[in-house]
């Protein structure tokens, strides 16, 4: 079943539930889907790929913790309250997030695959960790650790 299907089929059990915080995350993520699906250049009759449905959920989750931030510097408690529980929502969308310890096991793995020799080679470490961890790592921290493991 795709993520859109699973959507839709879970937006339909949120309104069952009358289950409001899950109906306004799961709405947004399929307006989300559509409009990747429509965008300009991309052919209509081809759906995302898992990869592409990962990084649309990660931008989703990405863009509420953002607003978490925003609203709980600015004294508004009941609407970061609303974006957390949004973002905690369709987190369960997302794979399993790997731990630090997998994390560098799967990065120097990389860095050993690629034949990176120091900070100069970020950029193949990175590309190479964003199609294999994709989904699974904050791309943030992995460039953190990548330049960590890459410098020492």
């Amino acid at each position: 079943m795709s993520l859109k299907e699973r959507i839709g089929e879970d937006i339909k059990a949120a309104m069952k539930a009358k289950d409001q915080a899950a109906l306004r995350a799961l709405r947004a993520v399929k307006s989300a889907i559509l409009l990747a699906e429509t965008a300009e250049g991309r052919n209509p009759d081809e759906p995302l790929t898992e990869a592409e449905e990962l990084q649309l959920l990660q931008k989703q989750v990405k863009q509420r913790r953002d607003s978490v931030e925003q609203f709980t510097a600015n004294g508004r408690a009941d609407l970061a309250q609303a974006e957390q529980e949004e973002a905690e929502i369709i987190a369960r969308y997302l794979p399993q997030a790997l731990s630090e310890a997998e994390l560098e096991s799967a990065l120097r793995e990389i860095i050993t695959q690629v034949g990176a020799a120091g900070v100069k080679d970020l950029g193949k470490v990175m590309k190479e960790a964003g199609t294999r961890l994709a989904g699974r790592a904050d791309n943030k921290a992995v460039s953190e650790l990548a330049r960590k493991l890459l410098s020492a």
